[in-house]
């Protein structure tokens, strides 16, 4: 999403961020067992941490997909992909593998995570109504004209009433 105006801001902080990414966790508890993760970079690095060591997930790859700057999204580039070594898990289709990601949005990438291995399961933290048929497990839906703030992006500062024109 490119055009500014028409963004709904949704901040969320690292104690929000944190309960999310916690409930998801306890959400995948029963979706199991898996072998392994991939997290998928950068967004997916956090919940990632948090989901492996509730579950008790050690072995974690990543899969580097960059999508977005600071204040748009474009066409989704692969960078890096999965191991060999976990790319052969479940078979080499992805059974029993764990993909988690902060945010699906429009679905393509989860689209190249799917290619790579179909049937691994693929969670995130927030989803956004065209994204979130490419999911399996989510915890919040937002709106698709929201942007997300994450705390890894942001830092404190003062914010403008609602009603003194601040989204």
């Amino acid at each position: 999403m490119s055009d500014e105006s028409a963004r709904k801001p949704f901040p969320v902080s690292w104690d929000q961020f944190h309960r999310d990414a916690r409930a998801l966790a306890w959400r995948l508890s029963g979706a199991g067992p898996f072998e392994a993760m991939i997290a998928v970079t950068r967004g997916g690095l956090v919940p990632a941490a948090v989901i492996a060591r509730e579950l008790g997930i050690r072995v974690i790859d990543t899969l580097c997909v960059s999508s977005y700057d600071h204040t748009s999204q474009g066409e989704p580039t692969l960078l890096k992909g999965i191991s060999d070594a976990v790319a052969r898990l479940g078979g080499g289709t992805g059974k029993g593998l764990l993909v988690v990601e902060d945010l699906v949005d429009t679905g393509k990438t989860a689209r190249i995570v799917r290619d790579l291995v179909p049937q691994a399961h693929i969670a995130a933290v927030y989803a956004k109504p065209i994204g979130k048929p490419m999911v399996d497990t989510f915890i919040t839906e937002v709106s698709q004209d929201t942007w997300i703030f994450f705390p890894w992006d942001t830092g404190l500062s003062f914010q403008p009433p609602i009603r003194d024109g601040a989204a």
